[in-house]
């Protein structure tokens, strides 16, 4: 008997686990010949160059993370111009020798961009006048349109709407990341995604806009609106989600969300444009395509599916740092080394570690249908005011029983005084900077910096409850963490780095973690950064 989807998915992200003594199946070298293009293009499709704004112009950090807090922009060409180039957009570009290459907003990992974006949107003054489908084309900040839409079409659409609404579709192109990684890159697509939302929701926030993730559309709904379905081989464009973008304050309730559905999309309608070749070559990876038939989304979710993150009534710590939000987008890098010596202080650290709870209004976590079903591992180095240690930030009060359970049961399990605001528990208090870095692939950065975690996702339950398309989702959810992680670093003076191997069932074992229902998703490091 043929196994189901959720063996499948749980099968893979069995045999794409790193070990000590081996690594997840890849190539095991860099074939430099064959490395696609970070940059699709469609070839014949008409082009719109958008402009760039001053990225020294905008809200402030921390109010624009909170919504209400910024009046909302009109829709227009420059505000959607703004929204592409403070999220999916290039940050620099740097040289080494004679290699030069380019590095963007929203991070991915070894900076191979899988992540594709689409915008659909109504006529406006400047790209058409006609609603259409249009690729982000990130190189030249441009936009090339792939169809114009029938506008009796979009007012059915519109109507589930709030007013001045516009949507934004991502793919991604698997190969650009199995190039590197093989069998465990459909994991890094789906981080990268992650970060993706989150760097949406971001830019929409700097604009007085929010996001929410249209779960009800299927997957193959998707990828007809998208315009994807023609595209086959190894560097095919795989529909991921939908996004609606739309004014702060908008009447978009809990009903309206859950009964969105996309009007077929006419017969008749033409795609202008033909993909760019990205390689010459390619190596195949049949279990990536087996994962991702596995994690095809065929039906809309229902029930208890829909448990938004914005009812739960934790508050954000403010901080009062003068740094503009657009600024700390584009000046955000990837550490590549920890000096080892650096520390925060404790009123820090509990801001950032805020951020990442699910709260009224807070950005970008109000994009997410769902209750958090990721959870921190938290490895503590140099916190002035808290004891070094391992804990555990429970994310949402529901799932502390079953961490308990699972996670270090004979610990502790005490909330330290000087964080009673926080759902931190201390687990080990103890030097634990050797079991941060070997538990990532024995990378020192993970040890020299500030503190680093370990995200673990409620793989089990999740994949019973909703079924093997959430696995995609859990990684977002890491990935949108990730994404602010980023930028609460960037905004108390450190650097972060996302760290993607790591040696899944030993951070299991360091965290005396029992049974399949939580599973390693992904790792993060903060700390002082040794300049590259």
């Amino acid at each position: 008997m043929l196994p189901g989807p959720v063996e499948t998915t749980a099968a893979y992200h069995q045999r794409t686990k790193h070990y000590p003594s081996r690594y997840a199946q890849a190539l095991g070298y860099m074939d430099w010949e064959t490395q696609p293009s970070p940059f699709r293009s469609f070839v014949g499709s008409p082009r719109r160059s958008l402009a760039l704004r001053d990225i020294e112009e905008g809200p402030r950090y921390e109010a624009a993370l909170q919504e209400g807090s910024i009046p909302p922009e009109p829709l227009s060409l420059q505000s959607i111009s703004q929204l592409f180039q403070d999220s999916l957009g290039l940050s620099a570009w740097k040289e080494a020798g004679e290699a030069r290459w380019a590095l963007r907003v929203n991070p991915s990992s070894g900076n191979l961009h899988p992540t594709e974006a689409y915008l659909v949107c109504s006529a406006i003054e400047g790209l058409s006048d006609r609603p259409g489908v249009w690729h982000y084309q990130p190189h030249d900040h441009a936009l090339e349109q792939r169809c114009s839409l029938p506008s009796d079409w979009w007012e059915a659409l519109l109507e589930q709407l709030p007013p001045g609404t516009l949507l934004v579709g991502i793919s991604s192109i698997y190969v650009r990341e199995s190039w590197k990684y093989g069998e465990r890159a459909f994991r890094y697509c789906q981080h990268d995604v992650g970060h993706a939302l989150a760097a949406l929701g971001i830019a929409a926030s700097a604009l007085g806009w929010t996001t929410r993730l249209l779960e009800s559309v299927t997957d193959i709904e998707l990828e007809a609106l998208l315009g994807l379905a023609a595209q086959k081989g190894p560097e095919a464009e795989h529909p991921d989600l939908l996004l609606a973008v739309f004014p702060q304050g908008s009447d978009f309730g809990d009903t309206r969300w859950q009964a969105f559905h996309l009007p077929p999309l006419p017969a008749a309608t033409e795609w202008v444009g033909e993909p760019n070749s990205l390689a010459e070559s390619h190596h195949d990876w049949p279990v990536i395509d087996e994962v991702h038939r596995a994690t095809w989304k065929t039906e809309r979710p229902t029930g208890d599916f829909w448990s938004p993150t914005r009812l739960s009534s934790t508050s954000l710590v403010q901080g009062d740092s003068a740094m503009l939000l657009r600024t700390i987008v584009h000046q955000r890098r990837s550490a590549v080394d920890m000096d080892g010596r650096s520390g925060i202080h404790l009123e820090d650290f509990i801001q950032v570690l805020s951020r990442l709870l699910p709260g009224a209004g807070h950005v970008p976590l109000t994009a997410l249908p769902w209750r958090p079903h990721i959870h921190l591992l938290v490895f503590v180095h140099r916190v002035q005011g808290l004891d070094p240690g391992i804990y555990c930030l429970v994310r949402d009060p529901a799932a502390l029983p079953q961490l308990r359970q699972a996670l270090w049961p004979e610990a502790p399990w005490t909330q330290p005084e000087s964080c009673e605001s926080l759902p931190l528990y201390l687990l080990s208090k103890e030097d634990c900077r050797h079991h941060a870095a070997s538990v990532s692939c024995g990378q020192a950065i993970a040890g020299d910096g500030v503190f680093a975690c370990a995200m673990l996702g409620e793989l089990g339950g999740a994949l019973e409850a909703w079924g093997p398309w959430f696995y995609k989702r859990l990684h977002w959810a890491a990935g949108l963490i990730g994404q602010l992680l980023y930028l609460e670093a960037e905004a108390i003076g450190i650097r972060a780095t996302g760290i993607g191997c790591f040696f899944d069932d030993e951070t299991h074992r360091v965290g005396h973690l029992s049974g399949d229902d939580f599973q390693d998703i992904y790792h993060f490091t903060l700390g002082g950064a040794v300049e590259d």
